[in-house]
């Protein structure tokens, strides 16, 4: 490798990212703007032997540039111990990969500076993570009993169901009064997965809106609207939400500044959390979304402040 700054990032295919909506695209162009060389690679490219954790990559260049947005090198394998940065910035479903992923980035980490924090990644799943803010969240419970699930319908009458690892809006259920898909919802999830659900009351303001900001080392940086599409209660943009420029509330930043400090402290440069109303639903730690969003309606440039946090965590 040669001497200029390097980062490594891990995340999906490139080919197929959206270059007017992806996160992951514009860091690493900011970064190559910043001089860095940029190298790519997917979780099963890496490699642990004898204390070292190599990865088989390709140094990538990219463009913002509709159809021919990166150019890659050959492959070859390269110590990430020896890269300054690497970005996990793979996509969900946080699995057992994901797991194992964090655990082998452990052994460069803070040698090599991993954003996020692997570690802090790996204990903050993003439904889990927002439990430890109980009265910031809606009601809400997580269980694999049954009988737990129809006791809490039976106390909120109106209930949402989702698995507790899941992303982008998939497998997330609108159960309200009256309604008798409870049981086979249950069922259905318990054939696919032997985790827990999580169950929520439903916030009847998600029609308004599921806020997605942004903090970065912490400390709000911008937020979109995200609101659903007609007939459906998913605002995620991969499940069609529609993004709308957004302010934050009094009560926004208040959730913001009661988590933010924790956040800081865990390492988790760049989060994303979902708020409806006046409430907490989720923490992504993992690779949230929104900044090119937040970019054209706020004319701004979040890729630069991640980027900036990132760089002083370097001297």
């Amino acid at each position: 490798m040669s001497n200029s700054k390097i980062v490594a990032i891990q995340m999906d295919p490139i080919e197929s990212v959206d270059i007017t909506a992806d996160s992951s695209f514009v860091l690493g162009l900011e970064a190559q703007s910043r001089g860095y060389q940029l190298y790519h690679y997917q979780p099963q490219d890496l490699a642990f032997m004898n204390g070292l954790l190599t990865a088989r990559v390709r140094a990538m260049s990219l463009r913002m540039e509709a159809g021919n947005h990166f150019t890659f090198g050959a492959p070859e394998v390269i110590d990430l111990g020896e890269v300054d940065v690497v970005l996990m910035r793979q996509d969900p479903p946080f699995d057992m990969s994901y797991i194992t992923a964090t655990h082998l980035l452990d052994h460069i980490h803070p040698d090599t500076l991993v954003v996020n924090d692997p570690a802090s990644v790996r204990n903050a799943p993003e439904k889990l993570f927002a439990t430890l803010f109980p009265d910031l969240m809606p009601p809400t419970l997580i269980t694999s009993d049954v009988l737990a699930v129809k006791d809490f319908r039976a106390a909120h009458k109106d209930i949402i169901i989702k698995p507790l690892y899941g992303n982008g809006g998939a497998g997330v259920f609108h159960v309200p009064p009256g309604d008798d898909n409870l049981n086979a919802l249950l069922e259905m999830f318990a054939a696919i997965s032997r985790e827990p659900v999580m169950v929520q009351a439903y916030l009847a303001d998600v029609r308004k809106g599921d806020k997605r900001i942004i903090l970065i080392d912490g400390e709000p940086a911008g937020a979109i609207n995200r609101v659903p599409p007609d007939g459906d209660v998913r605002a995620n943009m991969h499940a069609g939400g529609t993004p709308l420029p957004s302010k934050l509330t009094n009560r926004e930043i208040e959730i913001c500044q009661s988590i933010g400090p924790e956040l800081k402290r865990r390492g988790l440069i760049f989060t994303g959390i979902d708020v409806i109303g006046d409430y907490l639903t989720e923490i992504n730690v993992t690779s949230p979304t929104g900044i090119q969003e937040i970019n054209r309606f706020d004319s701004v440039k979040l890729e630069a402040r991640v980027w900036d946090a990132i760089e002083a965590r370097l001297i």
